[in-house]
């Protein structure tokens, strides 16, 4: 009980920009609080509640994008990009293609198109629809995929991180066994 008056004390002390609380305790032991004087009450200043007011950098602004974008000038500046297919790390064996899908946050705006890179090299001119793409034919050997998101004007808008993959194919010398590398 006290803490639900001491809050709701709290919450109109904050509408105020300082208040004068009265604090006393009655014969059966309760405390009060007032904004009115009271017999042998205790005086308290309260001061103004701490506020917090966004600056224009921590909450979108009514222009939306990046500072290097001016044709997704309607939509909020991208979270966060990242290549969610392969997984980093992930190994395949005897695979001809390998699907890449990149994940941005929000989702890609219009106009916006994703580029992808195996090994430092674009595969694509980029794709206006979903960020999805297939590689093929697919090497043996470790490969690093990256991508990132270009507005119309050719700015990068996020770029993600670098995800390492491994494809091992079947040995021409003996192809049961493809950890085995021709000499």
């Amino acid at each position: 009980m006290r803490t639900l008056a001491f809050t709701l004390l709290c919450l109109a002390c904050s509408l105020a920009l300082a208040a004068t609380v009265y604090r006393w305790v009655d014969e059966n032991g309760v405390v009060h609080y007032s904004d009115q004087p009271h017999p042998n009450a205790e005086k308290l200043q309260v001061h103004a509640a701490q506020t917090y007011k966004p600056s224009a950098l921590d909450a979108p602004s009514a222009g939306g994008g990046a500072s290097t974008s001016t044709s997704s000038s309607s939509s909020s500046p991208y979270r966060g990009c990242a290549v969610v297919q392969p997984p980093d790390g992930q190994s395949y064996a005897n695979v001809d293609s390998l699907t890449v899908v990149v994940q941005t946050d929000p989702q890609l705006h219009p106009g916006d198109k994703v580029y992808v890179m195996v090994d430092g090299q674009a595969v694509n001119g980029g794709a206006p629809s979903g960020p999805q793409f297939v590689l093929s034919p697919v090497e043996r050997g470790s490969h690093t995929v990256q991508a990132q998101v270009k507005d119309a004007g050719g700015a990068i808008m996020c770029q993600t991180p670098t995800v390492t993959f491994e494809v091992h194919q079947n040995s021409i010398l003996n192809p049961n066994n493809p950890r085995v590398t021709p000499h």
